[in-house]
């Protein structure tokens, strides 16, 4: 019922909305206009305005291009091959290349990378795991890995994503995995996660939020009450001492670590996406005139310790490392006037 829901009524209701927003696209531009001056932000209304368009413009030309490499595949029975699977990848870095690239111009957005350059890795399947805050960081990552790094990213998200219906068809046909946050009986993440990691390439990165949700001060509180219960009194001392992640969740990461043995680790924070989580957050805090900039570290697979503990350990010292980066590193405002 959910597959229909989301394949036969949210996708074509996303393409008939976008069709509606072009054709009464002059009174939506009138009201954002008067909207404007009565906003924080030089025409924060405006800008908003044409970055949902612009997006559900994607959304609704890709539905339609996926629709017909569904029925060229022979109606879905050849649309996992590599051949058609090294199209969906193109088509998704292209996308992201475009709405990326108006979406730095319009918002007046500047991003600084700092760490490893993309050569770096060559040759060597990477794991990538990441502060989470947002979904913004999410399309960043992967544009990043996409456009700068080369790399074929197979990513593990929470199912939610998948009520968009660009995603949910694109991550069917890639490899991917939806998780929920409370699984089931019976249902066993850490096999999935390590299936996924499997048969990593030279030109594959595997993309872990060892977090296992957005940052936001109630999870966080949660994620140490849980450590509580489990008796792991020092972890949860640990992770009341970090202020802007969550306590790591190591299971999913070190299912990955063991299913890819030959993968380097790549760490990564941000600052400058958080608490986009709903739209009246995007609405409120969508940065703009702003300099966001995103840390990579490489650690080498010789680097990373052998044992369960010891990479729980390990993986517990980089998150320490990672919340201190945060609170060192905020956005720059790049407004008129200011710096």
């Amino acid at each position: 019922m959910i597959w229909f829901l989301r394949r036969c009524v949210l996708a074509p209701a996303v393409v008939v909305l976008t069709v509606l927003l072009w054709v009464t696209f002059p009174l939506w531009l009138i009201a954002a206009a008067a909207l404007s001056p009565l906003l924080p932000g030089r025409w924060r209304a405006l800008r908003l305005l044409w970055l949902l368009i612009l997006y559900l413009s994607c959304e609704a030309l890709m539905l339609v291009v996926l629709l017909g490499l569904w029925l060229a595949s022979g109606f879905g029975r050849r649309i996992r091959t590599p051949y058609f699977e090294g199209i969906h990848y193109d088509l998704v870095q292209g996308l992201m290349w475009v709405f990326f690239r108006e979406a730095r111009r319009v918002l007046r957005l500047r991003i600084e990378t700092d760490g490893p350059a993309p050569d770096a890795h060559p040759g060597v399947p990477i794991l990538v795991a990441c502060r989470h805050a947002g979904p913004g960081d999410s399309f960043t990552l992967i544009h990043a890995l996409m456009h700068w790094y080369s790399r074929e990213p197979r990513v593990v998200l929470k199912d939610t994503l998948g009520w968009d219906p660009m995603i949910d068809v694109v991550l069917h046909r890639i490899p991917a995995r939806f998780i929920t946050p409370n699984p089931g009986q019976g249902e066993d993440l850490e096999s999935q996660i390590a299936e996924l990691a499997s048969g990593l390439d030279e030109n594959d990165a595997f993309v872990i939020f060892p977090e296992g949700g957005n940052f936001t001060p109630h999870r966080r509180e949660r994620a140490i009450e849980r450590l509580n219960q489990l008796g792991m009194h020092r972890m949860a001392r640990r992770a009341e001492a970090m202020t802007n992640v969550l306590a790591p969740r190591p299971g999913g990461f070190i299912a990955a670590l063991d299913a890819a043995p030959d993968a380097d680790v790549v760490l990564v924070a941000h600052t400058g996406l958080d608490h986009l989580l709903t739209i009246a957050d995007v609405w409120r805090e969508l940065p703009m005139d702003k300099v966001i900039v995103m840390r990579w570290w490489q650690v080498p697979r010789a680097e990373i310790p052998e044992g369960r503990e010891a990479r729980i350990e390990w993986l517990f010292g980089w998150w320490e490392r990672i919340d201190a980066w945060v609170e060192q590193h905020r956005p720059e405002d790049l407004s008129p006037g200011r710096r």
